[in-house]
């Protein structure tokens, strides 16, 4: 199934209008100038479209009479949360209809038998982090993106730091209510801890990104709260050795909360962006890590095997930062990073691989062998403990020309190479509208072509976010 092209949607009319402001009133329903250029575009930058209209939705009932009327109109819809997306998921390539689904944002319940929340599509991730700790209760996913919608969370299966411990979104989500794009309603799933009940369709919706339902109530499962936390800094000589110390430290089983690397470059970047000084930043690399429990000789015991490990192979120091001050520096200049990349630069983007852990050392130094090769910047960092890399082309002074040239062959290069060594081309951020091709790539027609269908099974007249993830 081919994506339908623009000529094949009907452009949206004063009829449709009309029937959007019936429904949800003059003041929800944005048209022309009205709406906000924000709605054209997500994180990525690049890649920019209006809708044709905006719509505020409050509840379930609205957004299926929504999609039903599309449905039946073929108009064109796209879901939106936050937009802090980074792979252009929630542009609307072919105008039409955008939901707005952030008033969804109730939190409806706590079931502290069942250690599940209900929340709604709009609810903030932070939100949700706040509210259960006051319950004493734990939602461990924690992308960086604080202020993503836990809709969109869902919708790219996000990850985050605390993947090496806990996993990632789709490991806590127990059920969901989804509105399909013929505007019928299903609910997947629910309280229950297991489910061998037929195809799980739940999964399917969790990292679809918009393409084949609308979520609009979620079920997640929660933890009880750890009571302690502390993190180690650990200062190495270069990056290889960093590295190559993780798989050790995985093989340890003493599994911390959080492994991440850092080079010196993005380091001194955060404390410019900041304006505070990070800890130490006399090394070229560093590994982060964090370690969690119920008591602080649990932690000891496994922070202090971790540490000798870390010792023995090459490691500098180790900086036990167990104060909230502490804690604060470090993490609030991880935090930072991204922002802090993009400051010192024009305009940049994203390849967000996935690789085996132990292959983690050898992607990074391939990208530093690139920046040589193209004479372009590469700025790196990301979740070792996963194998999760983010790695920032930048643009600097290039010329339009210049920098898509160059943008082009980059990337091609590190997807190529996390193939070669077994990864994947997106862990956490998703497919969208940008890194398409590289999926194709990656995974043949037959493979393709079997998503298209699954696609074409929910969605047979494809109104539901065209032309994203397999289109």
């Amino acid at each position: 199934m081919a994506c339908n092209c623009a000529n094949q949607y009907k452009k949206l009319d004063e009829k449709d209008i009309k029937f959007l402001i019936e429904l949800l009133g003059e003041d929800r329903v944005f048209i022309g100038e009205n709406i906000n250029e924000d709605f054209s575009h997500d994180e990525l930058g690049g890649i920019s479209k209006m809708p044709d209209a905006v719509v505020e939705v409050q509840n379930t009932e609205e957004v299926s009479k929504i999609m039903a009327y599309a449905y039946e109109n073929n108009l064109p819809v796209v879901a939106r949360g936050s937009g802090t997306g980074l792979v252009g998921a929630s542009v609307p390539l072919h105008g039409g209809i955008m939901i707005n689904l952030t008033k969804m944002n109730n939190i409806l319940e706590i079931d502290e038998e069942n250690l599940t929340l209900t929340v709604e599509p709009g609810v903030l991730l932070m939100e949700i982090g706040k509210y259960v700790e006051e319950h004493d209760l734990f939602y461990p996913p924690d992308p960086g993106e604080k202020s993503a919608t836990i809709g969109g969370n869902i919708n790219t299966n996000a990850g985050g730091m605390r993947a090496v411990k806990y996993g990632v979104t789709r490991d806590y989500v127990r059920g969901l209510e989804v509105v399909l794009p013929n505007g019928k309603v299903i609910e997947v799933g629910g309280k229950v801890v297991k489910n061998s009940s037929g195809y799980s369709i739940k999964d399917l919706i969790c990292g679809s990104e918009g393409t084949l339902g609308i979520v609009t109530k979620a079920i997640l499962k929660l933890l009880p709260l750890p009571k302690k936390a502390i993190s180690l800094l650990i200062p190495f000589p270069n990056l290889e050795k960093a590295i190559n110390t993780v798989p050790k430290i995985i093989k340890s089983k003493s599994i911390p909360t959080a492994i991440e690397f850092m080079q010196r470059e993005v380091i001194l970047a955060a404390e410019e962006f900041l304006g505070k000084k990070f800890p130490d930043n006399s090394s070229d690399a560093y590994l982060l890590l964090t370690f969690d429990g119920n008591s602080k000789e649990d932690i000891e015991r496994d922070y202090d095997r971790v540490a000798q490990i870390c010792l023995e192979e090459g490691a500098l120091d180790v900086y036990i930062t167990d104060t909230d001050e502490r804690k604060e520096a470090v993490w609030s200049a991880r935090g930072a990073f991204l922002e802090a990349v993009k400051a010192t630069t024009t305009e940049m983007d994203e390849c967000d691989v996935v690789v085996p852990r132990n292959r983690v050392a050898e992607f990074v130094k391939y990208t530093d062998e690139l920046q040589e090769q193209f004479n372009i910047r590469i700025r790196s960092f990301g979740h070792a403990g996963d194998g999760n890399l983010h790695v920032y082309v930048l643009r600097d002074e290039l010329s339009q020309e210049e920098w898509e040239k160059k943008l082009s062959e980059v990337f091609e290069c590190m997807y190529k190479k996390s193939v070669e060594l077994n990864g994947l081309v997106s862990g956490e951020h998703g497919i969208g509208y940008a890194k398409r091709p590289y999926l194709f790539e990656q995974y043949g027609d037959d493979y393709m072509e079997l998503m298209r269908n699954i696609k074409l099974a929910f969605d047979p007249k494809n109104i539901l976010n065209p032309g994203k993830v397999c289109q």
